[in-house]
């Protein structure tokens, strides 16, 4: 059985009880049978309410003990304090579900909260899962199966589709819902989650990935709690190359708040989660237009890998605006080949057929020039995505007959993903639908979507990753280490720091410099001190001895006085690094998703810009490297404007050994900071000239 089948009596039941039942199909007790029975479900439905002998034609039982068989799902529409009761009762009579309507617990206080874990602990030790508490249930047009008290169904019932919801807002949950239904879209499940007592938004993602009747998945998140089951979930919908949209909302501080370093000052939850979002190809829209549009192009299951933009148009000015917003996606949109523009030539001297494709008004003379237009651009351009801006065309006399071209070039073509913008009536569009086209009428969004589409290509066409470097395990030190302890440990993974000696004396710091050549860096070396250039405990350019000796003097002073109690080890010093690109490389510990690795420029990009990407850990150097060059100052270290390119394999390497320490080091590794990291010109390597690790009491 796979690991998300145990929601199945939950999310697609048999027969059902409803505790709590209404006479009043308004009430919250009455909802659920009233769209049932509207709606034809042909299971057990049966209405528990001691004080009622029949509820909405149905016959009423006074228990839960008095039903005639055990449903699969019980709804729970009852007072709070009648909740954990009644959660005992269908355990005890061997339920296996519970769809908790009723609120009043972990969103209110401490007291609620406790009572809800009484409740799920009650529940885990039968065997029971529960959606909610404080929940607006789920619904499956498919299956006519509404357990929910959501007012949305007094304007229209669901559109049949194959896109599945889940929502942690029941709210915004049916709110999404809605606004596909007015659409046309079909999005004809939805699963609200709630207070997420037990069943989490991870745990129905992964449902709705092994279920069947659903392509495309449409997620709003307000935060995650549990880590294992969304990543589950998201490697399940993968594998079966169902695209994920995710409107991921809301920032928290959770465990931000005691943070020294600047890699967790930056990582918070909000940044880890769109990481893992990342990681495994789920598209973050920004709103729920967006996500509709990406949802609904989605539903046609074509997701080229590598994606190019072939368009046909009626206006220059609309292939301007297109071409401007595929370049600003990174959506290619190569030109046609010369021999075939030539030959659209010869037929319109004036068109303009480099792509985008501007075929002009003659095909409204002529309709067979829009076949000729399109086949030439999907057979000769070889376009995996197609796009047709044909405006208030579409509503003209004349679009039958272009409509039935550009169908003969999408019969002929079947593999590529087919388009259109147009403005037409709603029984136009969704012929043009039914056809097999995607409709949009903004061309922007129309563009937005297509580009989705090879996103999500791309992660269903990648292949393994190589693995992560192997270090060995390793033994933290009961507190906070020093610098140079900190790069004694990192070593031990291969991560390599620049040529350096701790000193406690003054002349043995004058000896290290004559040692590595002058000018060399100085450091106070201090396990209490974390960020040394805010004392002035780091002196650059120390040029000869007698600067070795008064800088040494100089750090101890400025440490005395900055920080009266802390532990003085000496001064490091180091080798002064010269032509190398400075970046940022760390570990922060997320509370949900564990190590996570940051990658970065250092100076500005990280402190202002926060120009850094995350990862969780392990990984291996490939992923390091696709990391290093996602950044937008990757030019830098590429060779931008005449610039030596760095050595990125030895960068890429460094950075795949952090992530592999960071699992090593176990869960009191708080956070490790490498800034600077001197990435030098290719063939020199890379090296941390700062190391800073946090660790957790060994308490």
């Amino acid at each position: 059985m796979s690991r998300f089948a145990g929601l199945t009596p939950l999310l697609a039941p048999r027969s059902i009880a409803v505790l709590g039942a209404s006479s009043d199909p308004t009430r919250i007790g009455g909802r659920p049978i009233a769209y049932m029975r509207a709606q034809g479900f042909s299971g057990g439905l049966y209405p528990v309410n001691p004080n009622r002998a029949e509820i909405q034609g149905l016959k009423a039982y006074p228990s839960v003990a008095d039903l005639p068989e055990t449903p699969d799902v019980a709804i729970v529409a009852v007072p709070a304090e009648l909740a954990a009761p009644a959660v005992a009762d269908l355990a005890k009579r061997g339920v296996k579900a519970v769809v908790m309507f009723t609120a009043g617990f972990a969103e209110m206080d401490e007291a609620g909260a406790a009572a809800q874990d009484g409740m799920v602990a009650t529940a885990r030790a039968h065997g029971m899962r529960i959606l909610g508490p404080n929940c607006l249930g789920v619904f499956d047009a498919r299956r006519s199966y509404y357990a929910t008290f959501s007012s949305s169904f007094d304007s229209g019932w669901p559109v049949l589709g194959r896109i599945g919801i889940a929502s942690q807002s029941g709210a915004y949950g049916t709110h999404l819902y809605t606004l596909a239904r007015n659409r046309g879209i079909g999005a004809s499940l939805c699963v609200m989650t709630g207070n997420e007592g037990d069943v989490t938004v991870g745990e129905c993602i992964g449902w709705l990935a092994e279920n069947p009747d659903v392509d495309v998945i449409a997620v709003y998140a307000e935060g995650i709690r549990e880590s294992a089951g969304l990543i589950a979930a998201f490697e399940a919908a993968r594998a079966a190359r169902k695209p994920i949209v995710m409107q991921k909302v809301g920032r928290s501080d959770l465990g931000t708040k005691a943070a020294k370093s600047h890699t967790a000052s930056i990582a918070g939850d909000d940044a880890v989660t769109e990481a893992v979002m990342a990681e495994f190809g789920v598209f973050r829209a920004r709103n729920s237009e967006e996500m509709l549009d990406i949802a609904h192009t989605a539903t046609r299951k074509i997701y080229p890998a590598r994606n190019t933009l072939g368009v046909i148009t009626v206006s220059g000015g609309a292939g301007v605006l297109i071409s401007d917003v595929a370049e600003g996606l990174g959506l290619a949109m190569p030109e046609m080949p010369q021999q075939a523009q030539q030959r659209l030539r010869e037929l319109v001297p004036f068109c303009a057929p480099r792509n985008p494709v501007d075929a002009t008004a003659q095909v409204a003379n002529d309709v067979t020039l829009v076949k000729t237009f399109t086949a030439s651009m999907v057979r000769d351009g070889g376009y995996a995505s197609v796009l047709g801006f044909f405006s208030m065309t579409a509503s003209s006399n004349r679009w039958p007959a272009i409509r039935e071209q550009l169908n003969l070039v999408k019969t002929e073509n079947p593999d590529r993903l087919y388009v259109l913008s147009v403005i037409v009536p709603p029984d136009r569009r969704d012929e043009l639908e039914a056809d097999g086209w995607v409709v949009h009428e903004d061309p922007t969004r129309a563009v937005n979507a297509i580009e989705a589409m090879g996103r999500f290509g791309a992660a269903f066409a990648a292949g393994p990753e190589a693995a992560a470097p192997s270090v060995p395990l390793v033994g933290l030190p009961a507190g906070a280490p020093s610098e140079a302890e900190a790069k004694r440990l990192l070593a031990s993974a291969g991560i390599t720091s620049a040529p350096e000696a701790a000193c406690t004396t003054p002349e043995e710091a004058v000896a290290a410099a004559r040692g590595f050549g002058f000018p060399v860096v100085m450091k106070i070396l201090s396990p209490d001190i974390i960020h040394k250039s805010e004392i002035g405990g780091v002196l650059l350019d120390i040029a000869d001895a007698d600067a070795a000796r008064s800088g040494f003097a100089l750090l101890l002073q400025r440490a005395k006085a900055a920080a009266p109690s802390a532990r003085i080890e000496g001064a490091l010093v180091a080798k002064q690094l010269k032509g190398g690109v400075e970046c940022i490389l760390g570990v922060h510990r997320d509370p949900v998703f564990g190590s996570m690795a940051m990658f970065g420029l250092g100076g500005i990009f990280v402190e202002v810009l926060k120009d850094v990407v995350f990862r969780r850990c392990p990984f291996g150097p490939d992923v390091a490297e696709t990391m290093i060059r996602s950044i937008q100052g990757a030019p830098l270290l590429l060779g931008a404007r005449g610039r030596s390119p760095v050595d990125i394999p030895a960068l890429a390497d460094m950075l795949a050994r952090l992530s592999a320490f960071a699992v090593a080091a176990g869960e009191r590794l708080q956070s490790i900071d490498l800034n600077p990291v001197f990435a030098m010109p290719r063939g020199a390597g890379a090296f941390a000239a700062d190391a800073v690790i946090e660790v957790a009491s060994s308490r």
